[in-house]
């Protein structure tokens, strides 16, 4: 069991580990001073990584989702060190919810999933982007009739 030797500093709130997690997108860049603020907020383990938020695969952030037992807290310096867009945020976000885990930003104390605010918070986000994804869609669809109308062909060419 991964609570029984060295558990680490437990969120007061949950009862589960602080787990921190921390991100640079350049070499040029340091993980120092997030290091720094999530070891001072209590974070037991800390998971970082130096890769850029626009690649889908990164592996830190995949073994801490891995990591997550119920009761735990995911500790960010800022919201946009864990994900690169707000889909991508609510995704995350969804995942450590179905882990039974938290989610808290030290500069955003408005994304704190431990308090009733915080998860009311990303619920209203989540509700704005589905609202957002479904505006897409619509124009899509008017643009390619609109389009259809003016002659326009999708698909291929055919093949004779």
């Amino acid at each position: 069991m991964r609570h029984e030797h060295d558990p680490g500093t437990l969120d007061l709130m949950t009862g589960g580990l602080l787990l921190g997690y921390a991100r640079v997108s350049t070499d040029d860049q340091e993980l120092a001073n997030q290091r720094a603020e999530l070891t001072a907020t209590g974070c037991s383990r800390l998971f970082a990584e130096k890769i850029t938020g626009t690649r889908r695969d990164r592996p830190e952030l995949a073994r801490l989702l891995d990591h997550l037992r119920s009761g735990d807290v995911v500790t960010v310096t800022r919201l946009d060190r864990l994900a690169r867009s707000t889909r991508d945020l609510l995704d995350i976000a969804e995942q450590i919810q179905a882990a039974g885990a938290g989610l808290r930003s030290l500069a955003e104390p408005w994304a704190d999933t431990t308090s009733p605010a915080g998860r009311m918070v990303l619920t209203v986000f989540a509700g704005i982007a589905e609202f957002e994804r479904s505006l897409i869609i619509d124009r899509i669809r008017s643009g390619r009739q609109a389009a259809k109308a003016k002659g326009v062909k999708f698909g291929p060419p055919p093949i004779l």
